[in-house]
């Protein structure tokens, strides 16, 4: 049933994303050259606003973008109501060459777990992955529970019930969530699994990132999870995770990037890595790159050479930019592999939409 509801509400969200955009464009009487619009991922939505900004004033192109899930950013590029879309969720190579899209990631993020938990502090509960999954399940039901308070010696845990609090709509930072889960529980992994929209066992659910720290911030006991950026601007109280190197850490920048350190780029088909439960003693256990979706065959050439534009443009300008929100930049290989690829996998006519100087 939940997952019936969680389905509704990411269709609702989807369509009333499409009646707002065509609102928009036909309110503008004469659309500008260079001018393009995307959605999908909360996870980057703050720093490609910020990208978009500063692009128009350099530029005087639009780039407006709308984060309503990256379940809603599948949606629209595949109904072809934005110019790219955009998703947390690594699509496979077999799914975007079955829609002939092609997937680009842009920067490198993290999901941390957020909890209210009366006289804790940040950074002060202490969690492992498979702690954390039976939480979810339900399984974990006080935060005094034997399990909790052997790993946080020292910290007074009430006799209090904990409320889980997850995402309602489909989500690329609950893909990332649950298959983490899925990778260090097979309890998770068999009755769950790692999904955007999962049937999840226990809990309640919120819309988008404000949605899980509204409910988590309200609800003494609760435990939700977030974007990371989204965690640190709203002061949220956050959880020290047990990563694969069996080390406690919070999440910061620096072990987004230690997480995305080894990652595989050159082979890995339709640039789908994952960046979870990865080796290193900092490195954040819940890591992510987020990707843009765009056709492979562009019907308008000029506006899929404003697309790439953009984003080649905040390639070579948006590194500080991101690094003050706490994503990480992509290696610089990372970018020269990337347009490489625009040149032969995003074309018009037969040819190159855009190549980059």
């Amino acid at each position: 049933m939940l997952g019936v509801c969680s389905q509704l509400m990411e269709d609702f969200m989807f369509k009333r994303f499409a009646c707002a955009l065509s609102a928009t464009i036909m309110a503008a009487s004469a659309a500008h050259a260079g001018d393009v619009s995307g959605t999908g991922a909360t996870f980057p939505e703050p720093i490609y606003k910020d990208w978009a900004a500063t692009y128009k004033a350099k530029s005087g192109s639009s780039v407006n973008y709308v984060g309503i899930g990256s379940g809603g950013g599948i949606k629209a590029i595949k109904a072809k109501t934005v110019d790219f879309g955009a998703s947390d969720k690594p699509l496979t190579a077999a799914d975007l060459n079955a829609s002939d899209l092609y997937m680009f990631p842009t920067v490198i993020g993290g999901v941390a777990p957020i909890v209210n938990i009366p006289g804790v502090a940040s950074g002060q509960l202490h969690l492992t992955g498979p702690l954390l999954a039976d939480i979810y399940m339900g399984a974990v039901k006080t935060w005094n529970d034997p399990r909790i308070v052997a790993l946080n010696k020292g910290v007074k845990l009430p006799n209090l019930p904990i409320t889980v609090v997850h995402r309602s709509d489909g989500s690329g930072t609950t893909f990332l969530f649950t298959t983490y889960l899925a990778l260090v529980s097979d309890v998770w992994k068999s009755k769950v699994g790692g999904n955007d929209s999962p049937p999840w066992p226990a809990g309640v659910g919120g819309k988008g990132n404000p949605g899980v720290s509204a409910l988590v911030k309200q609800t003494t006991g609760s435990i939700g999870y977030v974007e990371y950026f989204f965690a640190k601007q709203n002061h949220e109280t956050v959880a020290q995770m047990q990563n694969a190197s069996h080390h406690f850490l919070m999440p910061t920048a620096a072990s987004f990037a230690a997480a995305a350190s080894g990652a595989k780029w050159t082979t890995t088909p339709g640039n789908a890595v994952l960046l979870l439960n990865q080796p290193g003693v900092n490195a954040w256990p819940i890591s992510g790159a987020t990707f843009i979706l765009v056709y492979k065959n562009q019907p308008d050439a000029a506006k899929g050479a404003d697309i790439l534009k953009f984003f080649d443009w905040a390639y070579k300008n948006g590194d500080a930019a991101a690094a003050a929100k706490d994503y990480v930049p992509l290696p610089a290989g990372v970018k020269a592999m990337v347009r490489r690829q625009w040149a032969t996998q995003i074309k018009s006519g037969g040819k190159p939409v855009y190549v980059s100087k």
